[in-house]
């Protein structure tokens, strides 16, 4: 690791543990956020309006991609008010972010996924063309309230592709050509706590101490992404999820193993506090293995791609590289996405 970098702390509150949503009245206020907009998806409508405040609109219209019409349906409900609250997971709080986007209106957010989307400056949103991304810092959240006693009801198989995708969130945070010596532990450590309690919430979904460190695995795993460039791996998810419509953190799952076997040989940092994390010499076949252990689907034509779809994918991403710690190119990009199509374990390229 470098002697020189430059890493920044992003302003920001966290409240952790069972129950804490019931401070989030008292939270809200603290931070000067009186009336504001409550956002959720239709499912999560009665949470929503159990945990707003007094005073707060409610728009329980957060759709997964955060499409263009959704977003400027809830930049139109925003007027008037002083913040907008994410109640719920990925969908939620990218509308917050949308709105936050637009308005600047500070964003608070109570997660029930293992996302970690509230803890990163990264937003995103799907037009006719496919999804765009981008990063601004007034997208992320003034105040997170986590309570791991709301994730008890997501379904383990939810619960293990949420918790995948928090473990892409540290891996790619560890080969990022910003990666300072910070943001490595924090990554280092969310991938170890993360994949740890995946089997125990998958044992037993009602394990509270379990549903506790993946939450704060995930949190660990949103901070470090946050701090850093992303790569390919979240390139690749963006462009699957937002032209075809595929769920979010199933098409993470069914990603990672293949874009860690391309990129950890170049990454040996990022490798090794992997290996350390997760006690193994192959990183990505760990990860494989315990997802599919796990009951995850690996195969990206289960999920729903189309197979001449692969063609679109690897012209959009050749099209807008990413930073990535391996050269990126067309046989790469097919072979990847061949091997995840299928749902093949990964071969480490070398």
């Amino acid at each position: 690791m470098t002697r020189e970098f430059v890493h920044e702390s992003p302003p920001g509150r966290v409240v952790f543990g069972a129950g804490a949503r019931h401070r989030l009245p008292g939270e809200l206020e603290r931070a000067g956020l009186r009336r504001p907009l409550v956002v959720c998806a239709p499912g999560a409508a009665g949470l929503a309006a159990e945990l707003a405040p007094p005073g707060a609109g409610l728009h329980p219209h957060a759709a997964m991609h955060v499409p263009a019409a959704v977003a400027a349906e809830a930049v139109a409900a925003a007027a008037g008010t002083d913040g907008c609250v994410a109640v719920g997971g990925g969908s939620a709080l990218g509308l917050a972010k949308a709105v936050a986007k637009e308005t600047g209106l500070p964003v608070a957010a109570v997660p029930t996924t293992y996302s970690g989307s509230e803890m990163t400056p990264i937003w995103g949103i799907t037009g006719e063309t496919g999804k765009t991304t981008g990063r601004d810092p007034k997208v992320r959240p003034v105040l997170v309230v986590y309570d791991p006693e709301l994730t008890l009801s997501l379904p383990a198989a939810f619960s293990v592709t949420s918790g995948v995708n928090a473990l892409a969130h540290a891996a790619e945070a560890l080969y990022a050509p910003d990666c300072s010596p910070v943001t490595a532990l924090v990554a280092q450590e969310a991938a170890r706590v993360t994949a740890a309690a995946l089997p125990r919430v998958s044992a037993d979904p009602l394990d509270l101490d379990a549903r506790a460190d993946l939450l704060h695995g995930s949190w660990l795993a949103g901070t470090a992404l946050g701090s850093t460039t992303m790569s390919l791996h979240h390139q690749l998810c963006h462009i699957l999820g937002g032209t075809f419509d595929l769920p979010h953190a199933p098409v993470h799952t069914a990603v990672l193993p293949h874009v860690l076997a391309v990129n950890l040989p170049a990454a040996p940092a990022a490798r090794a506090a992997l290996e350390s994390a997760w006690d193994t010499p192959d990183p990505a076949g760990h990860v494989f293995r315990l997802a599919h252990g796990l009951g995850a689907e690996m195969s990206l034509k289960a999920l729903g791609l189309p197979e001449n779809g692969i063609d679109a994918v690897v012209d959009r991403a050749l099209a807008a590289p990413y930073a990535n710690p391996a050269p990126v190119t067309e046989t790469v990009l097919r072979h990847l996405l061949h091997t995840a199509f299928t749902g093949e374990s990964p071969t480490e390229d070398s």
